[in-house]
């Protein structure tokens, strides 16, 4: 398995002004990490100069794109809601395609009042469908993320991709969403991944998180045959340029590596 991070991860310096999408590239850089997830919120722009200027960076310092990530919504109930997120995401399914990263992290939604879970449940197959469809002709997989709403549980994640049923729509696993029974639900949903986001509150250089229990993950991953990027998601109280070196340290120690 390979090690990354999240743009998410310094979300605070980034918003807050004190750091740019580019000076986080180049933290992960002298971390020694394999690639970066560009959370797409933190974009100056998507015009062509600027996306060259991030592709040529992450080279500089050796690492990979191997995913961005963009917000959407298909619980909307008004269909022509649903269709402009639909051209959100394929703006960024081409924005993907040029840094040339493999995946683009997309969110379900939450089921709004008054609607039940089945309704709810047709509008996303339907858009993640035009989604995959959009995402083959790139080559980028939509990487559905389990964040909520409409995919709280496993059962719902399964009920939609196995719905979807297209090796172009996927799964963002994010270890610290699932609250039912997390580990089962983790177990089950290996499967579908094509990215894992290691989400880390409270870091700790042995166990990485205090609250996941990562020595118990890892192997399941192991054993469920995932090989891909342990994509860090930081959403502590401590300082990201604090933490996210130990949530690294943790890792490395857990997947026997040394840099």
């Amino acid at each position: 398995m390979k090690i990354g991070c999240t743009a998410y991860s310094y979300r605070k310096p980034i918003v807050e002004g004190r750091m740019k999408l580019e000076d986080f590239i180049r933290i992960c850089g002298g971390y020694r990490l394999d690639g970066v997830e560009l959370t797409g919120y933190y974009f100056e722009s998507i015009d062509r100069d600027y996306l060259r200027r991030i592709k040529r960076l992450c080279l500089d310092y050796g690492l990979d794109i191997y995913g961005t990530a963009t917000r959407s919504d298909f619980c909307k109930h008004s269909r022509d809601d649903r269709m402009k997120e639909l051209e959100h995401v394929k703006r960024w399914v081409e924005v993907a395609y040029f840094l040339g990263a493999p995946t683009l992290r997309v969110f379900a939604g939450r089921i709004p009042e008054g609607y039940s879970f089945d309704e709810a449940l047709n509008w996303v197959v339907e858009s993640l469908k035009i989604c995959g469809s959009y995402g083959e002709e790139y080559g980028v997989v939509i990487a559905m993320e389990n964040h909520g709403g409409i995919t709280s549980t496993v059962e719902q994640v399964s009920r939609i991709l196995d719905s979807v049923n297209s090796e172009w729509v996927r799964l963002t696993l994010d270890l610290g969403n699932y609250k039912v029974d997390p580990y089962r639900e983790i177990a089950e949903s290996i499967k579908y991944a094509v990215n894992i986001h290691a989400k880390c509150h409270k870091p700790t250089p042995t166990r990485v998180d205090e609250s996941i229990d990562y020595p118990r993950i890892i192997p399941l991953l192991r054993e469920h045959g995932y090989n891909g990027y342990l994509s860090i998601e930081y959403e502590g109280a401590t300082p990201a340029e604090e933490a996210v070196p130990i949530v690294i340290e943790g890792l490395r120690k857990l997947l026997g590596r040394v840099e």
